[in-house]
Parts: structure tokens; C-alpha cells; sequence
């Protein structure tokens, strides 16, 4: 298959703008997730357990190439279209960046059989669809583009997932997400956390995510990361309701700090590259919140189809 041809978004300031900030939780997301994947490198645990940096470069995962795809549909659509998602997708697939075994096995069928996304989809797990984070931790970038209109987010992030997770819990952590991060890239969105996290619950459905976005709230005045983690869970699971809460709790007490919440995401352990993803995706869509420059220089450059001209 041959990818299709990016255009170019207009040059007005308010396009320009959008596009600097989903540009910029693409970038943060980026470095979460390619400096929580050194947890899992033998070599470099003990260091990063005592706050200390590896050498570069840092390979980020499946993480931030697939949040690749969903900017570049969004840059040259204005939209989510979910065949041409499901598409890129399958497109930039590279097995070796750490992809779940069914999203491998239906990226391939995909892209060398002609699979059909939506039958693909609603198969997995015996025909409840997957209810992993994998829709959750690619999906910031797209919160940032929709900026301070966290209701569209929402939708688009809804569509965004059902190209993959199709179970109601995946669904409902996208949207967790997707919400956080619009509210947080609009500048006059809230800056209290508990404030942010109950304007996210407004917008979530009904399910365990949303029940452990409650629990999260409920929790903002507890500062052992450990004792939440343990509450809330930190992606051992690899789920959406084991992985969101946490990470919306972690990146409402840490807004504006991405290093502070950084350390303290990835501190809980559990699934540190995707939490961390989520984390960095939501904050550095914001002024401020962008991760320290010698992280972003030490991190894998973002691929050129992904980022336009």
C-alpha cells in the first residue's frame, strides 16, 4: 500500500497555533513514553530508580507511532476518519516497537490481506473487543487539537478507538484522555485539579474508568504515589481502567511540572512507558508544561511522515 500524500494545514494564526500545540503533546507523549521504556532496559533500572538519566537516544514504543498516525489524520483531514486511521495504522506498523500480540496480528492482516478493520476490531477477545490502554495512550495529541472544545474531543476520540478497542472500557479511557488533555491545552481551561478531573467525569460514560476517575479525584491530597498506585493501579494490568485513573491523577497534581510528574508517574512502576506516554501528552500540550530540552534531545526524532513541513 502506498501512503497517501499529506496537505498542508492553512496558515491562519488559530490553525498555526493548534497545530504547535498537538505538535507539542505528539512531543511530550513522545518523551514519556521513550524514557519510561528505559525502565524496562536491565542496563539502565538502577540509574533511573535514583532519578539519574541514560544515555541517548531513547527509542520511544508502539506508543507514540501509532499517536503519529492520529496526528497526521488529523493534520491532513481536520478530523478523525477512521478507515484512514486504521490505514496508517497498519502503514507505520513496525513490529519491533513493542505492539500488543492481537493489535500485531491484526495490523498484519490489515495491511497484507486487506482486513477489515471494523470485523478485525469486533473480534478481538472472543468478539468483546479489547478493553487494553492502547487507545487511551496515543490519543493526547488529539485533546491538544481540540483545545478548549473538550465536548468534540470526546467524538473524535470515540472513533479513534473503535479502529482498535472497541470494548466500552477502551473506549471510555480515550475519552478520559482526550478530554484531560483539551482542557489542559485551553488556557483558560481549569487549573485547579480537582476542578479538571470533574469537568473530565462530565464526559466520561458510566463504567470502571470513570468509577476510578472518581477514585482519582477523591484522592488529590494524597501525595505517596505508592499508596494511589496501589488504589488506582498503574497499567499492570495493561488495561483502561487499570492504567487511566492513575495517570489522570498523576498529571492533575503535576500540571506545568512535566519533569515532577515524570519521576512520579514512572515511580509507581507498572506499564511506565504507556503512563508516562499519557502523562507527557496531556501536560506539554499546555505553555509550560513541556519536557526539559536535553530530555527532547535525547529522545528518537518523530518521524517525517508524521510532522509536516
Amino acid at each position: 500500500m502506498t501512503p497517501q500524500p499529506h496537505t498542508h494545514p492553512s496558515t491562519s494564526p488559530s490553525d498555526a497555533e493548534r497545530l504547535s500545540r498537538t505538535l507539542a503533546g505528539l512531543r511530550g507523549l513522545s518523551v514519556g513514553d521513550a524514557l519510561g521504556a528505559q525502565f524496562f532496559v536491565p542496563a539502565n533500572y538502577a540509574a533511573l530508580q535514583a532519578g539519574e538519566l541514560p544515555p541517548g537516544p531513547w527509542a520511544w514504543t508502539d506508543d507514540t507511532e501509532m499517536a503519529c498516525s492520529v496526528v497526521a489524520v488529523l493534520v491532513r483531514q481536520g478530523r478523525i476518519d477512521p478507515d484512514a486511521l486504521a490505514l496508517s495504522f497498519a502503514e507505520h506498523h513496525d513490529f519491533d516497537r513493542g505492539y500488543g500480540p492481537s493489535v500485531n496480528r491484526m495490523l498484519r492482516l490489515i495491511r497484507q490481506e486487506g482486513g477489515d478493520w471494523r470485523e478485525l476490531a469486533a473480534a478481538q477477545f472472543n468478539g468483546q473487543g479489547s478493553w487494553g490502554n492502547g487507545a487511551a495512550m496515543r490519543i493526547a495529541p488529539l485533546g491538544a487539537w481540540y483545545a478548549g472544545d473538550p465536548e468534540r474531543a470526546a467524538r473524535e476520540a470515540e472513533v479513534s478507538a473503535g479502529t482498535t478497542h472497541q470494548h466500552s472500557e477502551a473506549v471510555a479511557g480515550a475519552i478520559a484522555v482526550a478530554v484531560t488533555a483539551a482542557l489542559v491545552a485551553d488556557a483558560a481551561g481549569p487549573d485547579d485539579p480537582d476542578e479538571l478531573l470533574g469537568a473530565v467525569l462530565e464526559l466520561v460514560p458510566r463504567s470502571a474508568v470513570h468509577t476510578g476517575i472518581r477514585r482519582a479525584r477523591d484522592m488529590l491530597d494524597y501525595a505517596d504515589v505508592d499508596t494511589v498506585a496501589a488504589v488506582l493501579g498503574s497499567g499492570r494490568r495493561t488495561s483502561a481502567q487499570d492504567t487511566v485513573p492513575f495517570t489522570l491523577w498523576s498529571a492533575a497534581r503535576h500540571l506545568g511540572d512535566y519533569e515532577r510528574a515524570f519521576w512520579n508517574t514512572a515511580r509507581a512502576g507498572g506499564d511506565v512507558d504507556t503512563t508516562c506516554a499519557i502523562v507527557g501528552g496531556i501536560l506539554a500540550a499546555r505553555p509550560g508544561g513541556e519536557p526539559p530540552a536535553d530530555w527532547t534531545a535525547r529522545t528518537e526524532t518523530l518521524p517525517e511522515w508524521a510532522v509536516p513541513a
